[in-house]
């Protein structure tokens, strides 16, 4: 009997031959793919969170007062990188503060669900974007704002989407089923 290392020749990984253990092997392959899984919770909790946050807090959703968006944008005007953006808010501050609460709510429950993946991430990076030019502009140094590290944390979905424990998926096996089916139909009766 000859001595020497084992090859595994299943293809199942192994300590050796396989690259298998803790170099490669099944575990390898799940983690790789369902990395982005944890940051897509993350952001999809978060903003959800954010929005039911403006949307039950009155004093945010009012157009002056202590602790209102139109107070906050008042505050940031002069500071941000596209004033313009602010004086759009400013136009009416109590509709855009529902409509940064109902976007977040939106793009949050698509990215827990993982509907139309890509898309929801890129929602997310617009108003994070949006955000970080108006509100967090001013934050010096500007890695203590939060605004542009959630941008950049949105855009591996915005390439990746929504792949696995997801609508998206579900609704490429169905239509992949479907199509199966109909190319079958079609080979059977012509």
């Amino acid at each position: 009997m000859a001595h020497g290392a084992r090859v595994d020749r299943t293809g199942a990984g192994g300590l050796s031959g396989g690259g298998g253990g803790l170099g490669g092997g099944p575990w390898r392959e799940s983690a790789a793919r369902y990395a982005l899984l944890p940051l897509r919770l993350f952001l999809g909790a978060t903003f959800v969170y954010a929005g039911v946050d403006k949307l039950t807090d009155p004093s945010f959703l009012a157009a002056n007062g202590s602790g209102s968006l139109g107070e906050l944008m008042r505050a940031v005007r002069d500071g941000a990188a596209i004033p313009a953006l602010v004086d759009l808010a400013l136009k009416n501050p109590v509709g855009f503060g529902y409509a940064i609460a109902v976007g977040e709510i939106a793009v949050g429950v698509a990215t827990l669900v993982g509907l139309r993946g890509r898309l929801a991430a890129f929602g997310g990076a617009l108003i994070s974007l949006s955000l970080w030019l108006t509100v967090s502009w001013q934050t010096t140094p500007y890695y203590y704002g939060n605004d542009l590290p959630y941008m950049f944390c949105w855009l591996p979905l915005v390439l990746a989407g929504a792949p696995y424990w997801s609508l998206d998926a579900l609704i490429r096996a169905r239509r992949r089923g479907r199509n199966q089916a109909d190319r079958l139909g079609r080979a059977l009766y012509g």
